[in-house]
């Protein structure tokens, strides 16, 4: 591939020799009309406002490295949309959960929540699953349905479910033997009422179905010989 080739430089004063001119430098003065901008401004050439500096930071970043490792958060840049809801997931559609600590229990789901993740209750009283979020890609839908209208379902949201955080003290030499785990893991009391109020709903209803709760309270498990792609749930 041929290099491309420079333009000539274009001049108003071409050299005689290098570094010599051919026009003296009064007589480009007035060839290039400076003399016309400067009577054009009152004698003076005109000047231009400096740009404003940029400001310095007030303090300078260190030249060398910590010699300890330093943690940075990494900043999340992502903007996930929540998971379209599977057409034969409705609100009181029994569900069976695939994974997790409650894997085989069948629950009722709620509704879905703004970050995808379905509102699901067992009812505690009936099957032991309180009410939390799990993610619809480890259930399964089955053709059975809750009545669910009555639930007022407006205070649960996904700020419902966040663990709070707490700034650990400093332990003594005698406290860090000591198993002090009465206060870890202990429910609010104001969850456990909004259980109870979530679940008395969903149990009335339950009731009026025969058979209902005994489906609900039983674990769903493949034994010998099912085939899970031949099941009609």
């Amino acid at each position: 591939m041929a290099a491309k080739q420079r333009k000539p430089r274009v001049t108003r004063n071409p050299e005689l020799v290098k570094g010599v001119g051919k026009f003296s430098r009064s007589k480009m003065y007035h060839k290039r009309g400076l003399w016309a901008i400067k009577a054009k401004n009152g004698g003076v050439f005109p000047r231009h406002d400096p740009k404003p500096a940029e400001a310095k930071p007030a303090e300078k970043p260190s030249k060398f490295y910590p010699a300890d490792d330093v943690k940075k958060p990494l900043i999340n840049k992502r903007n996930p949309k929540p998971a379209k809801l599977r057409a034969s997931i409705t609100p009181g559609t029994v569900l069976i959960i695939l994974a997790g600590r409650f894997k085989g229990k069948r629950v009722v789901f709620l509704k879905q929540l703004p970050s995808g993740l379905l509102l699901v209750t067992g009812p505690f009283k009936i099957n032991g699953v309180p009410l939390r979020r799990v993610n619809q890609a480890y259930v399964i839908a089955t053709s059975t349905k809750v009545d669910i209208s009555e639930v007022n379902l407006e205070k649960f949201a996904d700020k419902y479910f966040a663990k709070k955080t707490e700034k650990k003290k400093k332990k003594g030499e005698g406290e860090f033997f000591e198993a002090d785990k009465k206060d870890e893991n202990v429910l609010p009391q104001e969850k456990k009422d909004d259980q109870k109020v979530v679940d008395a709903l969903i149990v009335k209803s339950v009731e009026g179905v025969s058979d209902l709760k005994a489906y609900l309270a039983a674990r769903f498990s493949l034994k010998a010989g099912m085939k899970p792609h031949e099941l009609v749930f």
